[in-house]
């Protein structure tokens, strides 16, 4: 499965921000939509990501108010990002390995979306439902061998020869 699948279903809604937002306008848009990311967008380009964790992080440093500090100020700037053509095999430990919830989906300068840890993982058991299931269907469809007892026979005994 690629991320274009999940892209494919989650659908084209994008929430952005400008860098030169205030940060208290940045949450309330967190807020308002139910998102824990936002991709901050400037002339067009994805210049970083502002998460729930960036959020946190500077309310804890400005005494647990959101303050008069700018989406720029606290944005991760050099986000990891992945292609529509990556393979989730390959999203699943990049994510993991950098403790990174929300990724930007780039196809060469131009943003196709955001995946979610919770997007992938959910793609990750409906594959693997998909698999069950599939394998459940051939084993019980399995070509049984010919094994049953042919007339002449009683269970527990040995056939004879006529």
């Amino acid at each position: 499965m690629k991320v274009r699948d999940i892209l494919r279903v989650k659908g084209g809604t994008l929430y952005t921000v400008s860098p030169d937002e205030p940060l208290a306008r940045a949450v309330e848009t967190m807020a308002q939509y139910d998102i824990g990311s936002l991709a901050v967008m400037e002339h067009g380009q994805l210049v970083g990501m502002l998460t729930f964790r960036e959020v946190i992080d500077s309310i804890a440093r400005n005494g647990g108010t959101v303050g008069n500090v700018t989406v720029r100020s606290i944005m991760d700037d050099h986000p990891m990002t992945c292609t529509p053509e990556t393979e989730l095999d390959q999203v699943r430990p990049m994510m993991l390995e950098r403790h990174t919830r929300y990724m930007p989906v780039m196809d060469g300068g131009m943003l196709m979306g955001v995946i979610s840890f919770y997007d992938v993982a959910r793609a990750v058991v409906e594959m693997q439902s998909f698999e069950n299931q599939m394998l459940k269907a051939y084993i019980r469809d399995w070509p049984q061998e010919d094994a049953a007892p042919t007339g002449s026979e009683t269970p527990g005994s040995q056939p004879t020869a006529h």
